[in-house]
């Protein structure tokens, strides 16, 4: 199933958007029950199923740490989206991926893979 460009934008947006403002529950909602997370590449763990991407997002939001993310690039493809974009943690550390997600007709993520490294990673 494609999606038209803003399609994938408006499902990108809003998952960043439930990123910095949501709970984990929330931003566990917007996979499909058996999507796949792998973040970041190559770490050597992927985790599937809404409740082990739930558990994951859990670690994110733990500190109770303020949140705020920023899109910077986006580039759309068929029912999937490439984008890079910013996030925040706390106001003490910056962090900028390139993800890149698949999602059903129902506009749900079925896949995300996160790019980067400790050289993404600006101490503020």
């Amino acid at each position: 199933m494609s999606h038209d460009a803003a399609a994938l934008e408006s499902f990108v947006k809003r998952y960043l958007d439930t990123v910095a403002g949501g709970s984990a529950a929330e931003v566990a909602a917007l996979y499909a029950d058996d999507a796949t997370l792998e973040d970041p590449v190559g770490s050597g763990e992927v985790h599937i199923g809404r409740q082990a991407i739930e558990g994951f997002y859990k670690n994110l939001t733990a500190a109770g740490a303020e949140i705020t993310t920023e899109l910077l690039k986006f580039r759309p493809g068929g029912h999937e989206a490439a984008f890079l974009f910013a996030i925040v943690v706390g106001g003490a550390m910056r962090i900028e991926p390139i993800e890149i997600m698949t999602f059903d007709a129902e506009g749900k993520i079925t896949s995300m893979k996160a790019y980067w490294t400790a050289a993404d990673i600006t101490q503020l």
